[in-house]
């Protein structure tokens, strides 16, 4: 609930701040000037017509109340010193019933910053920004950051120049390529289908079993034969108990299904926002601590509830009766197991936002999790002589939590590994990764055979067949990730592919082993530039640092034979990371207009080359492979995710046979 709670207000801020960013520069109108006084000392006119019915802070409040403020930035351009800021025009005063009754000092109309600046020897810029704040009846704005430019001409005065991103239609040009059209390809194999449902049911099946493994928690399991009993025991007709016992288990399912209807909201608004947010590195390290946090709760150091006060009032509505107190009851069972469930689902949570941003990949994964939920409520209400088979809570719940701890660990590794991913850190290369699990792997290993002890682990006297078998398996496990820290050709583990960082990402550095490489990274350009010279069709695959099924794509399809062969030979790759953090180049960074008439801040090379799948091919899941030609026809229709290397070779085949009878080339089959 807290992993949720924390992501929706992280995501809603992040869509009202994009919102209300258009009505808050409304409020103000600003033009800059700049006069000289002396060698190097100048005064800056910043002048703000403001609109009818909203008041402008003045400047003279002070830092712990609503105010306007002149700052010089002192990082990229900040050769000056600013000296003093003066106002002119009419200052009104007021008391403020909304501010608790201060003394308010504003404008109404327009206002005139005068800000006095030294330039530094040798400069010939200066930059900075207004942030102002301002208030209309019971709506305060703000703080409202409004950049200003300043740039030194051969006569020594200061101009103004354009401040912050500005649109560019060359660049607006370099995202949106006018010549692909995306309902003409050459051919008309590939595209998105069939790919997509079964990566939603393979999703739901993940969820599924994230539910499954939350029964056998202590703080689940217990309930199963309580609720059930209380049900079938309480009602005076047997098949109204059953009834009852199912319209539990269906609340319960729905309780989590609504859980992920906002997400739903947000994509509308932002078709990236997910990707965004999954690929975010303070929330990925947000994760990472939270999940080292539950996993040491699991541990049995200290427990995680949720406030006692909330469980409490959901829990007296269950008194109502009926239907609406059998909703509250299963509200009740999502509250308290909160402890035991909350982690599994942030790794479901997390899981289905960073499968390809999508919003109904996480209703699907919510639904398989409440699914499970569900099932034994109903199951053992229809046939409650089952409940005798069910084993008796005892010992074997703490263990099941202690070793979810310790997986909670190795979740964790995984969010840090994402942050580190996109932002080229350094600090968990793929090696380290699987040293990491390794030990991990070990460390529940020597827990399961009574090795290692926590707080409420009782002395282990006789090692049980069940226990036995887990860590035979879980032994297995972690000598199967044992050559992953080689530099050898098995050092790619299939079974986990897409969970370490890449081959490339190594701290063998070049000498590496490596698996199909691609030609370009990051620079469509040259892709075309390359295709040109080498008369080859070109293979977009439009990827991220923390994309689990490029991962897969990478490790387990293209090395096959078939695949690899004609990758290598026929095509240019170009891989385009959409989540990549780095910024471009200052003079690169530019305003987009979107589709839909958003503007877009493309700032990084994630925010240019994510921009460019959605406007030219609606599509903001990865990975996504496009095939054209070098002038920029589209060959076939783009695919997703394909784990079938031979149905992705003859999609491959399929493009190379269009590029040929368009272009007349001559080549391989």
């Amino acid at each position: 609930m807290k992993y949720l709670l924390a992501v929706l207000i992280y995501m809603l801020g992040a869509a009202a701040t994009a919102h209300a960013q258009d009505s808050i520069a409304a409020v103000v109108k600003w033009q800059y000037a700049a006069e000289k006084k002396e060698d190097g000392k100048y005064v800056l006119h910043l002048k703000g017509t403001i609109d009818k019915g909203w008041q402008l802070f003045s400047t003279t409040m002070s830092d712990d109340e609503p105010n306007t403020r002149v700052v010089l930035d002192t990082t990229k351009a900040g050769t000056a010193t600013l000296t003093g800021v003066t106002e002119a025009g009419k200052v009104n005063s007021r008391k403020e019933p909304l501010l608790d009754n201060i003394n308010i000092k504003y404008f109404e109309n327009e206002v005139e910053l005068l800000a006095t600046v030294q330039l530094k020897p040798g400069a010939d810029k200066v930059a900075g920004s207004v942030n102002f704040m301002a208030i209309k009846g019971e709506e305060v704005v703000g703080p409202e950051e409004v950049p200003f430019k300043f740039s030194l001409d051969a006569a020594g005065n200061l101009a103004s120049v354009a401040a912050g991103l500005q649109e560019s239609a060359g660049a607006a040009q370099s995202l949106k390529r006018s010549s692909i059209t995306l309902d003409n390809p050459a051919n008309t194999c590939g595209g998105i289908g069939h790919e997509g449902k079964k990566s939603l049911w393979g999703i739901f099946v993940l969820g599924l079993l994230g539910g499954f493994i939350a029964l056998l928690t202590p703080c689940v399991f217990p309930m199963i034969p309580l609720t059930v009993s209380f049900f079938t025991k309480k009602s005076e007709e047997k098949s109204k108990g059953v009834m009852n016992a199912v319209i539990y288990g269906f609340f319960i399912f729905l309780i989590y299904v609504l859980l992920s209807l906002p997400f739903h909201f947000l994509t509308s608004l932002n078709p990236e926002i997910l990707n965004n947010i999954s690929t975010n590195v303070w929330l990925n390290l947000f994760f990472f601590v939270i999940f080292i946090v539950f996993a040491i709760s699991f541990f049995g150091y200290f427990e995680i509830t949720l406030p006692s006060g909330l469980a409490s009032k959901v829990d007296a509505k269950t008194s109502v009766g009926g239907i609406v107190g059998i909703f509250f009851m299963a509200l009740t069972l999502a509250l308290v197991s909160f402890s035991c469930t909350g982690p599994i689902l942030g790794s479901l949570l997390a899981g289905s936002l960073s499968t390809d941003g999508g919003a109904m990949q996480l209703t699907m994964g919510m639904a398989g999790f409440g699914f499970a939920l569900a099932l034994p409520f109903a199951i053992f209400a229809l046939f409650p002589g089952w409940l005798k088979s069910l084993p008796k809570s005892g010992g074997w719940l703490t263990t099941v939590k202690v070793v979810l701890g310790f997986a909670e660990v190795a979740m964790a590794i995984k969010f840090l590994s994402n942050a580190d991913l996109v932002m080229h850190w350094g600090l968990l290369k793929r090696e380290v990764f699987f040293a990491i699990w390794i030990i991990i792997g070990f460390c529940i290993v020597l827990y399961l055979f009574g090795k290692i002890r926590f707080p409420h682990d009782a002395p282990l006297k006789k090692l049980k067949p069940g226990r036995m078998i887990a860590a035979l398996i879980f032994l297995a496990f972690t000598l199967y990730l044992v050559p992953g820290v080689t530099n050898t050709s098995y050092a790619n583990r299939a079974l986990i592919s897409g969970f370490p960082p890449p081959l490339s990402y190594s701290i063998y550095g070049n000498d590496a082993a490596k698996g199909v490489e691609a030609n370009v990274v990051n620079d469509y350009e040259k892709a075309l530039q390359l295709a040109k010279e080498q008369h080859k069709p070109i293979l977009v695959d439009f990827t991220g640092w923390a994309c689990v099924n490029c991962r897969k794509m990478e490790e387990n399809v293209w090395p096959k034979d078939e695949v690899k062969t004609l990758i290598r030979e026929d095509y240019i790759l170009v891989s385009l990371y959409v989540d990549d953090r780095k910024l471009l180049p200052e003079d690169a960074q530019f305003l987009f207009t979107t589709a839909n008439g958003h503007k877009k801040e493309i700032k990084t090379v994630g925010d240019k080359f994510a921009t460019m799948q959605t406007e030219n091919f609606s599509n903001n899941s990865q990975p996504f492979y496009v095939l054209i030609s070098p002038d920029e026809k589209l060959l076939t229709r783009p695919v997703g995710y394909t784990p079938d290397a031979k149905a992705y070779a003859s999609w491959l085949k399929c493009g190379l046979e269009a590029f040929k009878s368009t272009s007349g080339a001559i080549g391989k089959k």
